[in-house]
């Protein structure tokens, strides 16, 4: 009878290589997820319940108070849609997981569906937050074609909107992505000294600033001229420290506007959301360590592309770019840095943890035919069908 023990452990281990190894399949990463990118549904029912965060000694108690304006709290501003959302749901459990005082967090969501707000509770029961509805029409005539779909969609422009959505006494705010998490403690980026500027950010004076802009822009000497007696720099609107309080009092969403309506007419970025704030602010950004934001982990706007690490810390890992970690896992054609996105991922079960189950049922179920524990066999049996449903299913 060992042939049997035998030929289970065969089966078990060929599943795992199955469900492991992206080279078996023969489509490259991008294409596979620009074929699935909306066929993904997400129901309240699918988010596993995330643990409960409390605060470490020495944290502000604020347990029970979840007034938006209690000056203790640590406000962070991430968008939610149907379509990003388990990115914004790991976001989330990241900063949570990783913060010394979760309970001093407060969330604002800014959402363009208004069903979504029971999904956050379900999943998240004891989060301090409040959702916020952007409505698409307030930008929708202002926005032009881009590289990339994802990036003309009016929720990506809500970032612009954070001074007149948030209550008055909100006076800075951290600008998240949804498409990241945080592995450090996220109050180190909430006590960014912004001195005088309004957004504080990474940025990366390497890059080369001319291409964020198209020749019909350069060739303007009034609009090139925006740039006189600054340092432009580009810098990554994913994560952003903004004062709040300053940015209403010099009217910035004005000046954002101001640069999109000269778009519609001039052509003078490709970029989406992106080039109004460089325009605005570029040369007058208060630097943060580019461990906040390990970005382009995405790859770029066509192909999604794996990508490395920067060298140096890391604090934030951003999959920004057409590559996202949650298609490309279920796809079963990861790059290796998703693999550090999947520990935050509540959705569901992976099809990975259920194929172990799956391998691991069926080896001890060929063992009980062997010692003939009727009982056991039923039981077993029953776990790895239903396990195997599940898995066909995902």
């Amino acid at each position: 009878m060992q042939w049997i023990i035998r030929f289970s452990a065969f089966v078990s281990a060929t599943m795992v290589m199955i469900v492991l190894a992206p080279s078996l399949q023969s489509f490259h990463p991008a294409e596979a997820i620009r074929s699935h990118s909306h066929t993904h549904t997400h129901r309240s029912s699918s988010y596993r319940t995330a643990a409960t965060f409390h605060n470490a000694a020495g944290c502000n108690q604020t347990t029970g108070n979840a007034d938006v304006c209690n000056p203790s709290l640590v406000h962070v501003a991430i968008t939610l849609d149907f379509e990003y959302l388990r990115g914004s749901i790991a976001a989330v459990h990241s900063i949570l997981q990783h913060s010394s005082c979760p309970e001093t967090i407060f969330f604002h969501f800014l959402v363009s569906e208004t069903n979504l707000e029971t999904l956050v509770r379900t999943t998240f029961p004891k989060l301090k937050f409040k959702v916020y509805y952007f409505d698409p029409e307030r930008v929708r005539t202002l926005i032009s074609t881009s590289v990339r779909h994802a990036l003309e969609q009016p929720l990506n422009y809500a970032r612009n909107y954070l001074a007149d959505v948030l209550e008055p006494c909100v006076r800075r705010v951290i600008y998240l992505d949804s498409d990241l998490v945080v592995v450090d403690d996220v109050e180190k980026l909430w006590n960014t000294k912004l001195s005088e500027k309004t957004i504080g950010a990474p940025e990366y004076c390497h890059a080369n600033f001319t291409k964020y802009f198209t020749a019909n822009f350069w060739s303007n000497r009034q609009h090139a001229g925006i740039f006189n007696n600054r340092k432009p720099c580009y810098f990554n609107t994913g994560v952003m420290v903004i004062d709040v309080e300053k940015w209403r009092r010099f009217g910035y969403t004005k000046r954002i506007e101001k640069w999109m309506e000269v778009q519609k007419t001039e052509r003078i970025y490709e970029l989406g959301s992106l080039p109004p704030f460089l325009l605005v602010f570029a040369g007058h950004v208060a630097p943060i360590d580019h461990a906040w934001n390990q970005h382009g982990l995405g790859g770029d706007n066509v192909k999604g592309s794996c990508r490395d690490l920067h060298p140096g810390p890391v604090s934030l890992l951003h999959w920004s770019g057409s590559g996202k970690p949650w298609l490309r896992l279920d796809l079963r054609q990861p790059c290796p840095l998703d693999a550090l996105w999947a520990p935050y991922d509540l959705y569901g079960y992976s099809r990975f943890m259920l194929s172990l189950g799956f391998c691991i049922l069926f080896h001890y179920f060929c063992i009980l035919i062997i010692k003939v524990k009727r009982d056991s066999i039923s039981l077993f049996f029953g776990g790895f069908l239903v396990m195997l449903k599940y898995i066909l299913l995902l």
